[in-house]
């Protein structure tokens, strides 16, 4: 009989916590306390709820600021006029800034594919916005509080729960989620707008297709095991180590829609310019804005072989954004730290150019 993996300190209460939002009870619960009430529906069989909604098929319903129900969300106004930049400014090696949020609950909800219908969705573990449901609307979470160190971010971060056999493990204390330019010239950078929301991957892709993702960095990895498609074989048992991944965001925007039936398609990722050989967005997608990065940290190791994710194999790796950041706080730390090329923390400051300054307050809001 092979070892069960080795959960570390931590995530063993906050699973005891969450095991009716597998399907067993539907009851959603928080890391922070016990199931909460109005509970919503058992989530749906993994069959059905590795979800056609990812795989570019348009969303059953109309999310609730979808004005007319056919899945395309406006941007008011549109950003136009904007041709992708080919400049290249001087280069310098960061240009980024880290949002560190927490785990607040698990649901199986997705306000993105599957808007105004609880447990329609496979589990899903959330960080940052502390009421992401399936009503969840631009509005619903500017007004809801954060488990991110800077309380202007009041977006929603989710992506599939991770199991080992039945129980769920969660990442523990503040993850990091990188801010960065994702094109050659990181001074053309600019803030999401309000109500931006995407999918990154699909909880239907192949291994071969998780593997050539544009946005696969390192694939799963764990000690000295790296670019691992699956859930590395051999782990080490300690209490320093745990499986982690990378995977970044399209950063290049349309200007026209906050979403888009497939949830994708009004963003792009960057090309590369033939005649410089510079990463430029696409003309379709001219708006450069950050390119988000999970980096995640499950606390497991030790034997992986009953490790498995909500929406299935490890390659059915995903993850959903949904921007309600206080608009000039974003904007602080994007002009600081991206457009001016520095290698942020959370409060935008750069320690190894601390004649800079940071972005944020020791409150990590804006001075």
């Amino acid at each position: 009989m092979p070892r069960r993996s080795k959960v570390l300190s931590g995530s063993l209460i906050a699973g005891a916590l969450l095991l009716t939002t597998l399907g067993i009870g539907g009851v959603a619960s928080s890391v922070d306390g016990p199931p909460t009430s109005g509970a919503a529906p058992a989530a749906a069989p993994m069959a059905q709820a590795a979800h056609a909604g990812h795989q570019m098929a348009a969303s059953t319903r109309a999310a609730a600021d979808d004005p007319d129900g056919d899945g395309y969300i406006p941007a008011e106004p549109p950003v136009t006029g904007v041709e992708p930049s080919t400049k290249e400014p001087p280069h310098r090696y960061f240009h980024e800034f880290q949002a560190n949020c927490s785990v607040s609950h698990t649901r199986p909800d997705d306000p993105i594919v599957y808007p105004q219908q609880p447990g329609k969705s496979h589990d899903h573990t959330f960080m940052g916005n502390t009421t992401t449901d399936a009503a969840s609307t631009t509005a619903s979470l500017s007004a809801a509080g954060t488990k991110c160190r800077a309380p202007g971010d009041k977006s929603a971060y989710w992506m599939p729960t991770l199991l080992d056999g039945d129980r769920p493990v969660l990442p523990i204390g503040p993850q990091v989620i990188y801010y960065k330019a994702g094109v050659t010239d990181y001074t053309s950078v600019r803030p999401f707008p309000k109500g931006l929301r995407y999918v990154v991957g699909s909880p239907l892709q192949s291994r071969e297709e998780f593997r050539a993702h544009k946005g696969f960095v390192e694939g799963w990895e764990c000690g000295d095991s790296f670019f691992n498609t699956d859930f590395p074989t051999n782990c080490p048992e300690r209490e320093d180590v745990q499986v982690n991944i990378r995977f970044q965001a399209p950063s290049c925007w349309d200007g026209k829609y906050l979403d888009t039936p497939n949830h994708q398609s009004h963003m792009a990722y960057p090309v590369v310019n033939p005649g410089t050989n510079n990463n430029i967005c696409p003309a379709s997608h001219p708006v450069a804005l950050p390119m988000i990065e999970f980096k995640m940290a499950f606390p497991v190791n030790g034997d992986l072989s009953n490790v498995r994710l909500s929406s299935g194999e490890a390659w059915s790796f995903h993850y959903d954004f949904f921007n309600a950041w206080d608009d000039r706080t974003l904007e602080a730390l994007v002009d600081h730290c991206v457009v001016g090329a520095l290698q942020c923390d959370a409060r935008g400051y750069d320690q190894n150019h601390p004649e800079a300054g940071a972005a944020l307050n020791e409150n990590y809001e804006l001075p």
